[in-house]
């Protein structure tokens, strides 16, 4: 006996396969986070290292976790509250300790958009004070781009600043009887980007002090002097495992033929440059940058870092 099916006119079936693809589709590209152990008790997600996109909700960037015996330290917050709460979903995942500490590790917006959420949920939120006056000067700006890639995903974020800030090179933080080293070098991609350094384990995060996988970016806030700075202090620890701000867990090793070697590499070159009294535009052209061409995004950033880095140097 042949089954019979309820009757349909054919728009209404190709209307139904229109949206049933489109649910389909949305929930394969739904955002899912999760951490990774990358030594007892610290974990880590490893963000898209592509652009900010509405199905990566602007988290194209790592977030860490570090779990202690009284509460969870969360390692940057996210870019949106929403982005802030699939984030706690995922804490939750690992343990169920609340989430009591975050750390911003600078002032980009996956950094910090999402401390309004862990803020309403009784968390201590910290940067380095030197993150203040970029937070509060780019906090509108860096909103009103998210609006134009995340549209009602970013319903509820606002701009709240950290309740803690710490300052000088080095802050040791106690968090649940762990020892919790917040290093601040003189920044770099964003001023108060710094480096949350675990000596017990080995582990460091670095934010956007560390890029692997993907070329590192400069923006108008970024300066290359102080970030090499920064990377000299990461490479002091000596650390055994990194998680960087893009890019996947890696060594010092990566981390300097992917962002050492970089910067020095454009610092050199500039200031050769600028020495012998070429202008912008031939500085920029004899830049050799073949050995950074296998990076994500090489093509189109490689440019734009060389004519930053001149103008940088410049004015030094």
């Amino acid at each position: 006996m042949t089954r019979c099916e309820p009757w349909l006119p054919p728009e209404f079936a190709r209307i139904g396969l229109v949206l049933a693809l489109a649910l389909s589709a949305g929930l394969a590209l739904a955002l899912e986070i999760n951490f990774t152990a990358v030594a007892p008790d610290i974990y880590a997600y490893i963000g898209d290292t592509g652009g900010r996109t509405y199905d990566n909700e602007a988290l194209n960037a790592n977030i860490g976790l570090v779990v202690t015996p009284e509460g969870a330290l969360l390692i940057d917050s996210g870019a949106s509250w929403q982005g802030a709460q699939k984030i706690a979903a995922a804490v939750r995942k690992v343990t169920a300790q609340p989430i009591r500490w975050v750390i911003n590790t600078g002032g980009q917006d996956h950094r910090w958009l999402g401390n309004g959420y862990f803020k309403t949920q009784g968390a201590e939120i910290i940067a380095h004070i030197a993150a203040e006056s970029d937070m509060r000067a780019r906090g509108p700006e860096l909103l009103q781009a998210n609006a134009a890639v995340l549209k009602e995903k970013l319903a509820g974020t606002e701009i709240v600043l950290p309740n803690r800030w710490v300052e000088g090179p080095e802050t040791i933080l106690d968090c649940g009887g762990i020892r919790v080293h917040v290093l601040h070098a003189g920044g770099g991609h964003t001023p108060g980007d710094s480096l949350v350094w675990l000596p017990h384990s080995g582990v460091v995060f670095t934010g956007d002090i560390v890029y692997v996988d993907r070329i590192l970016g400069l923006h108008p806030v970024s300066k290359t002097q102080q970030w090499l700075q920064s990377f000299e202090r990461l490479e002091s620890l000596q650390p055994q495992v990194i998680v960087p701000g893009h890019g996947r867990v890696t060594t010092l090793i990566q981390a300097q033929r992917e962002t050492g070697a970089l910067l020095r590499a454009l610092r050199s070159h500039m200031g050769k440059a600028l020495a012998a009294g070429m202008d912008l535009e031939t500085a920029v052209k004899t830049f050799d940058g073949a050995d950074f061409l296998y990076l994500r995004h090489a093509e189109v950033w490689l440019p734009q870092l060389a004519q930053r880095t001149y103008l940088e140097m410049e004015w030094e």
